[in-house]
């Protein structure tokens, strides 16, 4: 098999897996969304990203951008609302950073991408009680741990990740500021965020199969190598960012 079908494939794993674990969870989503949305968040992803895994099952033959341009594409087609266009659209568009391939260098721009098109098209930015809280800090962790921590991908993915977990803990106790749950204005403190939770749960994903495919043994903890270091060897937090050898940057 070459590089670029072991890509494909790996990329079409994650997606199906992806698709598997929206479905699985697709109740607790609406959950969520039943105390400060529309109650429709659980059913609108399961919807789209059934139809995602329908299309991509069969792109053999397709490289990794037209696969995830697919998937843009169709959870415009599928998700209704102002949802399909704000996911789907920003997907679409952040695809051709994965041109040459899946690389950490293209991954990285990849999550840029994507991340910018998302708070351009839906205005949201950090503390908003969005999915930007959830994926905001998992694209700086990723993008941090390859170009200044040297960190290979998997590894990365994995702080990044954690990272994505804390956000959704902080949108617990935020009062939200855009979408439906800002109509309910201080009520919609207390409560997580429907749009972070799928954000993580397709990221924990992701992880999961490149970690299969990778056979990777990695550790989720979004903070800086020198910090947990310091920890584990009982040292100065200073002492251990002086001796931090010097990432990819």
């Amino acid at each position: 098999m070459t590089e670029h079908a072991d890509e494909s494939e790996a990329v079409r794993e994650a997606i199906l897996e992806a698709a598997d674990r929206i479905e699985e969870k697709r109740t607790y989503l609406t959950d969520l969304d039943s105390a400060i949305g529309d109650a429709d968040h659980g059913a609108n992803m399961a919807r789209g990203f059934g139809a995602v895994a329908e299309r991509v099952e069969g792109m053999d033959d397709a490289d990794p951008a037209e696969i995830v341009k697919t998937v843009g594409t169709t959870i415009i087609s599928e998700v209704g609302g102002a949802a399909g266009p704000l996911y789907g659209g920003s997907i679409m568009s952040a695809s051709t950073a994965l041109a040459d391939g899946v690389t950490a260098e293209t991954t990285v721009a990849f999550a840029e991408a994507y991340l910018e098109k998302l708070t351009d098209r839906g205005g949201a930015r950090v503390g908003d009680k969005t999915m930007v809280d959830a994926l905001t800090p998992a694209v700086h962790t990723y993008k941090k741990s390859i170009e200044i921590d040297g960190l290979p991908p998997v590894e990365a993915l994995a702080k990044a990740v954690d990272a994505a977990e804390r956000g959704v803990a902080y949108t617990v106790p935020l009062r939200a500021r855009k979408g439906r749950a800002s109509y309910l204005d201080w009520r919609s403190v207390g409560h997580q965020d429907p749009g972070a939770t799928s954000t993580l749960i397709l990221a924990e994903a992701i992880l999961d199969v490149a970690v299969e495919h990778l056979d990777g043994d990695v550790e989720r903890d979004a903070r800086d190598p020198a910090v947990i270091r310091a920890e584990e060897e009982g040292l100065d937090l200073a002492e251990a960012v002086e001796d931090e050898p010097e990432g990819a940057e």
